[in-house]
């Protein structure tokens, strides 16, 4: 791919991930990159997705933008979450499709992944059970995605990747203790905790559940990396190829925080999925990705970065 010659768009591309990505591309030599906003078009307003459309005239688009947020978040905003996400996938594929779009790569989710899944998590596992609850209206709505660039592919020839990532991390991340994710939500705690002098800080849950982490320049280089050189609509996990309980993963944060206060478990809080792991072979064998960021020294990174930013 001549990335000179691209004209991209990345929905999703001022945010977290988003901002990665359009790093990877400048890096790769994208010169025309486009960043939609959503105060000027809500891609949940299909007359919104047909402007943006004719307003940037993509050969490439990114498929970022999400409504999306940790546990409690999602139980608080499932109906919200499950339209949202499936709307602006739905209808990004189908005026795509209408207007010639050269090709689309969309983001799911390890969402979509059954409850009880086996470890580690192979693509061909997707359809055989319900996703966690707390988390399954978002995960089927992004599922969707899926489904859609299979049947489109198959029916009009349309090109689309639907990519799987695990959790991200990474400077820049959302730490809202509200509607973030695990990582960025313990950074706060422990950072805030220490600065305040408290003796110990409350977990969700028991601990017992694992999860695995991906820096978000990693996931960056693997989008790309399926831009350039994946042209199929078979699904492709995005994962770093490691697993780690959350009562080992607290403490390793509280650490590189230096919070030395006492870790107590609400195990009235939800521990969401049991398991989470994915298998990357698929990535390795059909684009020749794999992450390369080790696991604390990114976290390190993502901590100095918020002591350095949040005020």
């Amino acid at each position: 791919m001549d990335w000179s010659s691209e004209r991209v768009v990345v929905t999703g591309g001022a945010g977290f991930l988003g901002g990665f990505v359009v790093e990877e591309l400048r890096r790769r030599g994208a010169r025309e990159i486009l960043v939609p906003r959503s105060r000027d078009y809500d891609l949940v307003e299909m007359s919104a997705v047909r402007a943006l459309y004719r307003d940037t005239q993509p050969t490439l688009l990114v498929h970022l933008a999400a409504r999306v947020g940790g546990i409690g978040a999602n139980r608080d905003n499932p109906g919200r979450f499950f339209y949202d996400n499936l709307m602006m996938g739905v209808q990004l594929l189908e005026v795509g499709r209408q207007v010639g779009l050269r090709k689309l790569v969309a983001l799911g989710t390890i969402c979509a992944y059954p409850k009880h899944c086996p470890v580690p998590f192979k693509e061909e596992d997707l359809w055989n059970g319900y996703p966690e609850e707390t988390n399954a209206p978002y995960g089927l709505a992004k599922k969707m995605l899926l489904v859609q660039s299979q049947a489109y592919r198959q029916q009009y020839g349309f090109d689309s990747v639907v990519l799987f990532p695990v959790n991200l991390y990474g400077p820049g991340d959302n730490f809202d203790l509200h509607t973030s994710h695990v990582i960025p939500a313990l950074i706060r705690k422990c950072v805030e905790a220490r600065e305040r002098g408290d003796r110990r800080i409350v977990a969700w849950g028991t601990g017992a559940a694992s999860r695995e982490f991906l820096h978000a320049r990693d996931a960056a280089e693997g989008i790309v990396d399926a831009a350039e050189r994946y042209d199929e609509s078979e699904p492709v996990n995005l994962g770093a190829g490691f697993e780690i309980k959350i009562r080992d993963l607290v403490p390793l944060v509280a650490r590189l925080c230096r919070f030395e206060g006492e870790i107590v478990w609400d195990a009235s809080r939800p521990d969401g999925q049991p398991r989470r792991m994915l298998d990357t072979s698929r990535a390795l064998r059909e684009f020749g990705w794999k992450a390369r960021i080790p696991f604390e020294e990114g976290l390190r990174e993502t901590v100095e970065w918020f002591e350095k930013h949040r005020k």
